[in-house]
């Protein structure tokens, strides 16, 4: 078992002593270092950090459009359903259209349309 000696590790830490004298005065002062260690915390390691806000802005712009979207078709809906209310014309119009309803006295035949594949 060897043990080290004092005198191995001098040369080691005068060239850390030799660092540490070219760094500025002004980053080893302990108001900068509080502050670059509340950075950290703040940018990279609290539950709330930077990258976190950027994609909760991010969700809040698209459930923010998500709800325009939304509120644009409950006014349509609003407006069709009032058209329903007060003219009968209109209601049998939505009535033929969505739901395939006839007359007792028709017949109602439905042509299906086939996309034209072929390139001729």
């Amino acid at each position: 078992m060897t043990l080290f000696r004092v005198s191995d590790f001098r040369p080691i830490i005068s060239d850390i002593m030799k660092l540490l004298t070219h760094i500025p005065s002004w980053i080893k002062s302990k108001y900068f270092i509080a502050f670059a260690a509340f950075c950290v915390v703040v940018l990279f390691l609290d539950k709330n950090d930077f990258f976190t806000q950027i994609d909760r802005q991010k969700e809040l712009r698209e459930l923010q459009q998500s709800r325009q979207y939304y509120s644009t078709q409950i006014s349509a809906e609003r407006k069709e359903l009032e058209a329903l209310k007060n003219n009968p014309a209109t209601l049998e119009k939505y009535a033929r259209e969505k739901y395939l309803m006839k007359r007792d006295n028709e017949e109602l035949f439905l042509i299906s349309e086939k996309p034209d594949n072929s390139k001729n």
